[in-house]
């Protein structure tokens, strides 16, 4: 009965689907694609809901319903929406009518205000410009009555100064001055030039008279001391009024200390006037030092006259080839006057509160004139190495003894800052260079150039380097000390590049020499020129841990020096900065490299010498040699004679001409090169019976190794290959055959020994002493065995 039913309902909701398909395409053909995809959805709406609901026309019914409720819902709501937004829009725009009104209202107001405010400034102007130049006159009034204050204080301060020299009141005279550099400074940035022009005229004008009556006063109580002194037997002795020329001294020089300031200000506007260009020793200086004080500068008036006297013009102490007349002359007048600065000055300088020493304030006014004549002599002797080079040598004596004797600072100037000017720095330099030169080609060329100044002192000849090499070593000593006192970490290492110049191109004469002593490496000539490189390489690592050159190091890290550093990579330069390196680096792997190459020059040729003597040992009948029980007593076999005699000379020969360390490379050299050429030449290239293998391990264990048993206590550890050759071959049969034997399964099976419990190839031939040879090695020279039976 259901299934009749269902016939009828089926073909009528079928109808009605394919009813609305057609017409919802239909539709679609008239609309947008918004609008068609729109229908595409209710279709597929229809088409979901087909299955439930459009089974029965109930269904249907009950659908349309409601989606005609769902319709007028939404259609309620677009009216009320469209019936609500009217009133806001006119509300809107009304809003925008008052706001619009009231910018209009606002500017009108805007305009009034600002027409009404124009014609107030018109009607004002006038009064501004009447008020403007109501307050300039008020003004200039006003500074005018300033200037005539200054002015009136000006005479007042020079009328005061005039009284007060009247009545010889002198500190209240230089109290007045003091007033007047202090105005002068204050005034300093006026730009009313003829009132700073009447006070500097006024300020000088006393200031002159004040110090000349000082300056007379001074110098007739320093006469009386018996000043200068210029010999050390200048005999000092005290007059009557002594103690009055003591207090007259202690007041003049209290009383020129006071005038200091006006005179250090007024000796700043005349060289500001007149423009002078530096002088040479202030151009050399990083910062101008301070002017000498008062009394120190009258002190060394008389001095003054006395050097130029002497040491200018045409007089014969003037003489360009003998600098060293005035630059002793000088320390002698430092030396002489030293006891009078420090009982006679010092205490009154303390007294004034001076932080200044009177001694070096004395000095520091001698170096001053001898930096004059030095930068006027040196100038005309820069076309004469001689006279230069004369000049350099005397100026760093001077320079020493200043410093050492005299208790100069070092943050002082003293002759060396004249030398570091371009020109002079340049020909130091080059004479320096030219001289060096010279020296080396002297020193190589000399008969006794390739021998040992203590060739016959045991104890100071290690190292035996020949007298060419520690005459350049003392040349370089000697550029260092000249140019360790400069001031200048630049000039320094500017010298330190020509000191690497100068080693580079004497390893390049050695490399010369040696190639053409190549020939026979045995040579006195040869090993001479391994010594000298081994002795340059040996002090330059002990200069590279010198606090002078680790200093060097630093600056020429923190200048970025290119002319030392040259082409260095970052990191290298990152190890000099943390002084893992030295500067000696670059020089010290080109000497070892030609250490190397001569030591394997000399070890190949003692080698082919040796190898030619060991011919006949190599061809020694190994087999037919007995047993050592059928001897009475064993001896070296006659063959290995003249292999033994040509060690034992070469050895003796190298320790008598190389040094410690360099002999001791080419003995273990020598050693690990026959230890290879007996192992490979001798015992792989025979076979051996019993005998034959006690005799050889007799000649190597009683002759061989002994010959280097002078030169260290086990000399069996450097022929580790002959010695654990000869016990493998010494070995007795069973011993050589369970060996053997162990050897040969080991290569024929790979498997845990020790899991086994049974020994490794390793450990056997470690119990054996052998623990060089590999066991492929002792299984061939098991073989070689002659009395072991083959299995």
């Amino acid at each position: 009965m259901a299934t009749v039913t269902e016939g009828p309902q089926g073909s009528l909701m079928s109808k009605v689907t394919d009813h609305l398909k057609e017409k919802v395409y239909k539709s679609n053909e008239d609309v947008p694609d918004d609008l068609g995809e729109q229908d595409d959805t209710e279709l597929e709406f229809l088409g979901k809901e087909q299955s439930d609901i459009l089974k029965s026309s109930r269904n249907v019914c009950e659908l349309l319903e409601k989606v005609r409720e769902e319709t007028e819902a939404l259609e309620e709501q677009v009216l009320t929406v469209c019936s609500s937004v009217p009133p806001k829009v006119s509300a809107a725009l009304s809003a925008a009518v008052e706001v619009r009104c009231s910018l209009d209202e606002l500017l009108q107001r805007e305009q009034r205000i600002s027409n009404r405010l124009h014609q107030h400034l018109q009607g004002t102007k006038q009064w501004m410009d009447d008020l403007g130049q109501t307050c300039n006159h008020v003004d200039f009034i006003e500074r005018s009555m300033k200037y005539l204050k200054c002015l009136h204080h000006i005479e007042e301060l020079s009328a005061a100064v005039q009284q007060s020299l009247m009545i010889n009141s002198v500190w209240d005279a230089i109290k007045g001055v003091e007033s007047m550099a202090a105005l002068d400074s204050g005034l300093n940035q006026s730009e009313c030039s003829h009132l700073c022009d009447f006070l500097r005229k006024t300020l000088s004008f006393w200031h002159n008279i004040i110090k000349d009556r000082l300056t007379s006063d001074f110098e007739k109580v320093l006469v009386q001391l018996q000043w200068p002194i210029i010999t050390p037997n200048q005999s000092v002795t005290p007059t009557a009024n002594y103690q009055d020329l003591s207090s007259q001294l202690e007041g003049l020089v209290l009383q020129l200390l006071a005038l200091q300031t006006s005179d250090d200000l007024i000796s700043q506007r005349a060289s500001a006037s007149t423009q002078e260009p530096p002088s040479v020793s202030s151009s050399t200086l990083s910062s101008p030092a301070p002017p000498l004080c008062l009394p120190i500068q009258i002190m060394l008036q008389p001095l003054t006259k006395r050097f130029r006297y002497h040491f200018y013009g045409n007089r014969q102490t003037n003489s360009i080839h003998k600098p060293e007349w005035y630059l002793t002359q000088v320390l002698k007048w430092m030396e002489n006057s030293s006891a009078f600065m420090e009982e006679k000055i010092q205490p009154v300088f303390d007294q004034a509160g001076q932080t200044i020493s009177a001694k070096v304030e004395l000095c520091r006014g001698l170096v001053c004139l001898v930096q004059e004549k030095v930068a006027s002599d040196a100038s005309r002797m820069l076309y004469d190495d001689g006279l230069f080079c004369h000049l350099v040598e005397e100026v760093l004596q001077f320079e020493k003894d200043l410093r050492s004797h005299h208790s100069y600072p070092a943050t002082l100037p003293g002759l060396l800052h004249i030398l570091l000017e371009d020109a002079f720095l340049q020909k130091w330099l080059a004479v320096e260079r030219k001289m060096a030169v010279e020296k080396m080609d002297a020193m190589l060329s000399a008969e006794g150039a390739w021998t040992s100044q203590y060739k016959d002192i045991s104890d100071m000849d290690e190292l035996k380097a020949p007298e060419c090499a520690e005459t350049f070593m003392t040349l370089l000593q000697v550029i260092t000390e000249r140019y360790r006192a400069l001031p200048s970490p630049s000039a320094q290492l500017r010298f330190f590049g020509l000191q690497k110049e100068l080693v580079d191109d004497f390893r390049i004469r050695l490399t010369q020499v040696m190639k053409e002593e190549s020939r026979c490496p045995l040579g006195i000539r040869y090993c001479a020129i391994l010594n000298a490189a081994n002795y340059i390489s040996t002090i330059l690592r002990d200069w590279g841990d010198n606090v002078f050159f680790l200093q060097l190091q630093q600056a020429a890290v923190s200048l970025g020096e290119q002319e030392v550093l040259g082409s260095l990579e970052m990191t290298e330069i990152g190890r000099l900065a943390s002084l893992e390196g030295s500067l000696f680096d670059g020089l010290l792997s080109l000497l070892d490299r030609l250490k190397g190459d001569m030591l394997g020059r000399l070890l190949h040729f003692l080698m082919r010498d040796t190898a030619e003597k060991a011919r006949p040992y190599c061809q020694e009948r190994w087999l037919s040699i007995p047993p050592p029980q059928d001897q009475s007593a064993m001896s070296l076999s006659s063959s290995a004679c003249p292999m033994m005699l040509c060690v034992r000379d070469r050895l003796l020969n190298l320790h008598q001409v190389l040094s410690v360390s360099l002999f001791q490379l080419a003995w273990q050299g020598l050693a690990e090169k026959l230890d290879n050429f007996i192992y490979q030449e001798v015992i792989l290239a025979n076979h051996f019976s019993d005998g034959g293998a006690a005799q050889l391990q007799f000649d190597m264990t009683r002759n061989l190794f002994p010959l280097f048993g002078h030169y260290c206590r086990r000399p069996e550890n450097f022929f580790k290959h002959v010695k654990e050759a000869c016990t493998i071959l010494c070995l007795k049969v069973g011993s050589a055959i369970l060996l053997k034997d162990l050897l040969k399964r080991s290569e024929q099976e790979t498997r845990d020994w020790e899991d086994a419990g049974e020994p490794s190839p390793e450990s056997a031939l470690n119990e054996l002493g052998v623990f060089c040879l590999a066991p492929c090695d002792v299984l061939i020279l098991l073989n070689l065995k002659a009395s072991l039976p083959g299995i």
